[in-house]
């Protein structure tokens, strides 16, 4: 805003050159009127559209929690679990760990991003407890966080509230290409990192003895 400001500062002296008349001086308040007018145009639109996202996003929220408290993001966490399981080969299938990560992943399909938060913080701290060197992320550690970074979405409910503030004729038609594109990201991302675990550069020998102080 500051630059816009100085920008329009200058255009208010009106200096041209030209090659009959040479440096030309015409100065006019017509920029600083036309940027004080953006500016308040911007800061209305800007409220207009916060204000608009308070009831989609309540009404979103609200059945996100309703789904939480009913069962439906367990139901799904039952649904990943096989797959998580191999996913993550060095995580027991029993471990408080495994049972963060999956509620984590789960939250985050049906767009559930507070109740996620949490738990990916205690699925980290968990996954450190099975690591044996403690300032070195492990092959489960960078497995989640490539999960969570591409995490696959089922309902965008901030894309659909952001949408239907804006008017828009169909705010929910993101729901397809939001599946499918953080489908595409999440597989791109598996694929890579367990191709970078391959790697003797990634590869960390946790069994060693000079290691085996650093366990809890």
């Amino acid at each position: 805003m500051g630059g816009g400001i100085l920008v329009a500062g200058f255009q208010c002296l009106g200096l041209d050159y030209t090659s009959v008349s040479g440096l030309v001086f015409n100065p006019s308040f017509v920029p600083l009127t036309d940027l004080t007018k953006a500016l308040f145009d911007s800061a209305k639109a800007s409220v207009n559209l916060a204000m608009g996202l308070i009831g989609i996003m309540a009404l979103w929220l609200g059945l996100m929690r309703i789904a939480e408290e009913s069962g439906l993001v367990k139901l799904f966490a039952r649904g990943v679990r096989p797959v998580m399981v191999r996913l993550f080969p060095d995580v027991p299938p029993d471990h408080p760990a495994m049972g963060a990560m999956v509620m984590n992943i789960a939250a985050n399909m049906l767009g559930l991003g507070n109740a996620a938060t949490p738990l990916g913080l205690k699925a980290m701290q968990e996954l450190q407890k099975l690591n044996k060197v403690k300032d070195t992320a492990t092959n489960a550690m960078a497995t989640f966080m490539a999960l969570n970074t591409s995490s696959v979405t089922f309902i965008p409910a901030t894309v659909i509230g952001i949408r239907a503030a804006a008017n828009a004729s169909n705010p929910a038609e993101i729901i397809g290409p939001v599946i499918l594109a953080t489908g595409v990201s999440t597989t791109v991302a598996i694929i890579a990192i367990k191709l970078l675990q391959k790697l003797p550069k990634y590869q960390i020998e946790n069994s060693s003895p000079a290691n085996a102080g650093g366990e809890d």
